[in-house]
């Protein structure tokens, strides 16, 4: 690990003044100490939030929350009000990492965490993510854990977090905070950016913003919400592709549906055709097959990817077929209800 400086804010404003293209924002430090460690992200200067009051806690507005950026993992898939009014957020937290990360592990930290690319990861390989303009080496390299959509021919990495996912399908905005003083309130789909010839950027933080909340909308009564993810294995590894679904059933008609999908694309991907096929249809396997087929029409971009295609169509039919009541099983399902 290269050296660099440490400073603790007590203070936002202090924080903020102390950020640039150099520094890099600590809290629970998870991801950025490991690539600390293999020097993969070098910052000059390591600015610590952790004692900025406010950013900890989980606060009622109305019916909708404020949910702090340093709220650890583990007091957010705990907290009642989640696990009752936005079970889908508690289900994907709790399938992203073992309880000693979690414990670590911030709101905005897992929003902002990199992606795990092999190719990010090993300093000796040419990466347009890691040192712009270099190259991408998965363009010709092993690319099993890459994206299905949403590339560029600069970068074909995948985004990893559950999190941001289920945040996704919930319709959450990020809030964010200027060097400025200004606060503005971002949807969590134009939060991140897509590669295109910057793979370096990858949201729309300038480098003196600071995350200081996720907010959710009220909670959807009576939706059913479920978050499936498959990978490797079952012990807290990374996503191949998952499925954050909330749906409504009303009169033997799907009146709802909100879909996000997890490890295929550069940031948590959306595709509101899919959505508007099922909307007012009667809940059938003929449905949830050609959604599928709608989701994964376009061709893998990197032929190591092209077995995602097929998982992907499964994996949607298996969540819709849960929270539509069309399958026997339904213990990985949730029923929406406004908090006590």
């Amino acid at each position: 690990m290269r050296s660099f400086d440490f400073h603790q804010s007590g203070e936002i404003g202090d924080a903020a003044g102390a950020l640039g293209r150099e520094a890099a924002i600590i809290a629970g430090g998870t991801n950025l100490l490991d690539l600390m460690k293999i020097q993969v992200m070098t910052p000059e200067r390591l600015v610590d939030i952790t004692r900025l009051d406010g950013l900890s806690a989980i606060e009622a507005d109305g019916e909708n929350l404020r949910i702090g950026a340093l709220v650890t993992n583990t007091h957010l898939a705990g907290d009642s009000r989640i696990r009752a009014g936005w079970p889908l957020l508690s289900r994907a937290i709790l399938a992203g990492a073992s309880a000693q990360i979690r414990n670590k592990a911030t709101t905005g930290g897992n929003l902002l965490q990199r992606t795990r690319c092999p190719y990010f990861y090993d300093t000796s390989q040419a990466c347009n993510k890691r040192a712009p303009g270099t190259g991408c080496a998965a363009q010709g390299g092993a690319g099993r854990m890459l994206a299905l959509f949403g590339t560029s021919p600069d970068c074909l990495a995948a985004h990893p977090s559950d999190m941001a996912t289920a945040l996704t399908a919930l319709q959450a905005s990020v809030e964010i905070r200027a060097a400025s003083g200004e606060i503005r309130t971002v949807p969590m789909h134009e939060f991140y950016r897509g590669p295109g010839d910057s793979p370096d950027i990858e949201t729309v933080l300038a480098p003196d913003d600071i995350v200081t909340a996720v907010l959710l909308p009220a909670p959807r009564a009576g939706t059913k919400q479920t978050y499936r993810k498959v990978r490797d294995r079952a012990s807290y590894a990374f996503a191949l592709v998952s499925v954050a679904a909330i749906v409504k059933v009303e009169d033997g008609r799907i009146a709802e549906a909100s879909l996000a999908y997890g490890s295929i694309a550069p940031h948590p991907w959306m595709n509101h055709a899919v959505e508007e096929m099922l909307v007012g249809q009667a809940p059938s396997d003929d449905l949830f097959a050609r959604a599928g087929e709608a989701l994964t029409a376009a061709p893998a971009p990197h032929p190591d990817t092209e077995y995602k295609r097929p998982l992907l169509r499964r994996t949607l039919i298996a969540a819709l077929r849960e929270a539509t009541g069309l399958s026997e099983s339904a213990h990985g399902v949730d029923t929406a209800r406004i908090p006590a």
